[in-house]
């Protein structure tokens, strides 16, 4: 019989703290899209070698966060597909996973954190605080997907938590993308708290359609006469 072990503490790895680092600096907006990432210069910045550097931009690109072309790495710059993409991903996903959240989690104990965060962007909001907005826009999202009682639902929806969260610090700073984002929350805590399955997700779907349409108009990308996508311009919006 194995005797219990103990867990083996290890500071992390380098190129781990490189990787978080540049992750959180894509996630809040300070590396811009359409921003080379040179391993040279991003090295001096953090104070490394160019090793653990290389490390970290070759695992963002993995997760579709940075481009590569060799070994150039860069933030893609934003296009309808990649914002297509994105949302055609959160349309097939989110309103099925809220939908759960509504039936099996509706009582307001479980509910406690979802309404908070709802509380802490309206008044984030109304103050102007606009990375406040932010991170309690964040919680929302987080509070109720911790109710989702299918963990490989969550999952997949996590996979794409950081192109969101992203999306999210690239407009957030917009009041009237603000409006539109606020209008869907309280919609969505409205229907989770009536433990209303079918309606949250007719207010995910409907959140998402006016979210999309105002991060299109808040960035200023142009359809150019493209053909709507039916799933995600059409009735089932």
């Amino acid at each position: 019989m194995v005797p219990s072990l103990n867990p083996v503490e290890r500071p992390l790895a380098l190129g781990d703290q490189v990787y978080l680092t540049l992750r959180a600096n894509l996630r809040n907006g300070k590396i811009r899209p359409g921003y080379p990432l040179q391993e040279v210069q991003l090295a001096a910045q953090l104070g490394v070698s160019r090793t653990p550097v290389r490390e970290a931009l070759t695992r963002l690109a993995s997760e579709g966060l940075i481009s590569s072309d060799g070994r150039s790495f860069s933030v893609p710059a934003l296009t309808l597909q990649i914002v297509d993409d994105i949302y055609e991903v959160r349309f097939l996903l989110e309103p099925e996973a809220v939908r759960h959240v509504a039936e099996h989690a509706h009582d307001p104990v479980a509910l406690a954190s979802v309404m908070q965060a709802l509380e802490a962007s309206i008044a984030a909001h109304k103050a102007g605080e606009n990375e406040t907005f932010i991170d309690a826009n964040a919680r929302f999202r987080s509070a109720w997907l911790a109710l989702v009682p299918n963990r490989r639902l969550v999952h997949a929806v996590e996979l794409y938590a950081d192109h969101v969260q992203h999306l999210r610090a690239l407009t957030l700073d917009d009041v009237k993308v603000r409006n539109v984002v606020l209008r869907g929350l309280k919609r969505i805590a409205a229907a989770l708290s009536a433990g209303d399955g079918n309606a949250a997700a007719l207010a995910m779907r409907e959140h998402l359609t006016e979210a999309k349409r105002a991060f299109i108009a808040a960035v200023g990308l142009e359809r150019d006469n493209q053909t709507a996508n039916p799933d995600m311009e059409g009735k089932t919006q």
